[in-house]
């Protein structure tokens, strides 16, 4: 399997794996406060802390996943995975670097940190855009 299809697969791992911590969260929180499970609210607003923060953590990878999905499928299906291949990993580990950061706290040196890794995330992806559309 090439770089860019390994990496898009661990991306998507590490999704299911936030999605299966935030549900285990939850059933802890249901059964140790007496909440419901189907009143929890999709956005995790009604969640404090840890709880909370997994949420956005989650649904931020479920925002960036089809970009970069649709990116790296596009360059593989292409036979332009050499557009790809260099830095598809690092686009996986500044995810998963961002979405630790989330889930540690919303304290300002965290955002700033969240927000470089999101930045870096999103030019190496649009950069590979551009350059497909070039092809």
């Amino acid at each position: 399997m090439s770089p860019t299809l390994s990496a898009l697969v661990a991306f998507s791992v590490w999704t299911g794996l936030l999605v299966f911590g935030l549900a285990n969260l939850r059933i802890f929180i249901a059964r140790s406060q007496g909440k419901e499970l189907n009143t929890f609210r999709p956005d995790g607003t009604d969640l404090e802390g840890l709880g909370n923060r997994w949420t956005r953590a989650h649904l931020n990878c479920l925002e960036f996943l089809p970009i970069f999905g649709v990116v790296a499928l596009s360059a593989v299906a292409s036979g332009n995975a050499a557009v790809t291949d260099g830095l598809a990993w690092l686009v996986f580990y500044l995810r998963l670097g961002q979405s630790v950061a989330h889930m540690a706290s919303t304290s300002m040196p965290f955002v700033l940190i969240r927000a470089m890794l999101f930045v870096g995330q999103l030019l190496i992806v649009l950069n590979w855009a551009r350059q497909l559309l070039m092809s």
